[in-house]
């Protein structure tokens, strides 16, 4: 009796260590929740619209340079910031104003999800994650080096609540606005971008520990061309 005592404690023990090991594994990364200032974005430009649109082209292959800080503001900013303080209206076009999209970006030092009503970005993981989302977007090379990843999170219901049926042709439609607002202002930073499509969203969602109602529908990779 003893003897089988002692081995049934022995094996509850195997198996609350293989649980606990099991969870350190698929946990995500520590949240740190911590607010990042950015400068103000500038209104005016040195190149027109027009010459960006002739000059954009999807560039996979970058170099391996960081973005300065007014670089990342002024790029969140053109997808998603706020145009109109009275009405808070955003620089994409959003069906009913219901703003269903969330702006996630991806960088060398961590993984920042952007607050347009405070044009400020929340850094939520110090970990460098282009990796994993690299290998989410099918291994592909240009998420992997590009100094700064837009990811497109959509949360549906904030559309759906007011259009029902028809909401997710407005969303999908509404992350073209802000993923082409996102290309002719990387060009008039004097930077390349691609759009990226092909990716498992739950892979995706996992690598950034997106909240369950956030889908990721749309990744934008930029920084300087090699």
């Amino acid at each position: 009796m003893k003897k089988r005592t002692v081995l049934l404690a022995s094996l509850g023990a195997l198996v609350l260590f293989s649980l606990v090991m099991v969870d350190c594994r698929s946990a995500p990364p520590q949240e740190l929740a911590e607010p990042v200032d950015l400068p103000e974005p500038q209104k005016e430009g040195t190149m027109s619209v027009e010459e960006a649109i002739s000059k954009r082209r999807s560039v996979r292959r970058f170099a391996d340079r960081e973005l300065s800080i007014e670089q990342v503001s002024q790029l969140a900013w053109a997808a998603q910031g706020i145009t109109d303080p009275q009405r808070g209206f955003r620089a994409a076009p959003s069906a009913g104003a219901t703003y269903p999209l969330e702006l996630y970006l991806v960088k060398s030092d961590g993984t920042y999800h952007y607050i347009p009503a405070e044009h400020r970005l929340m850094r939520l993981y110090s970990e460098d994650v282009r990796g994993p989302l690299a290998d989410a977007a099918l291994g592909q090379a240009a998420v992997r080096e590009a100094a700064l990843n837009v990811v497109i999170a959509a949360v549906f219901e904030r559309t759906r609540a007011r259009y029902g049926s028809r909401a997710d042709v407005y969303v999908y439609t509404e992350a073209g606005h802000v993923a082409e607002n996102l290309h002719l202002q990387a060009v008039a930073l004097g930077l390349g971008s691609v759009p990226i499509g092909a990716f498992r969203k739950a892979a995706v969602a996992e690598a950034l520990g997106l909240p369950q109602d956030h889908e990721p529908i749309y990744i934008i990779s930029i920084g300087y061309p090699r």
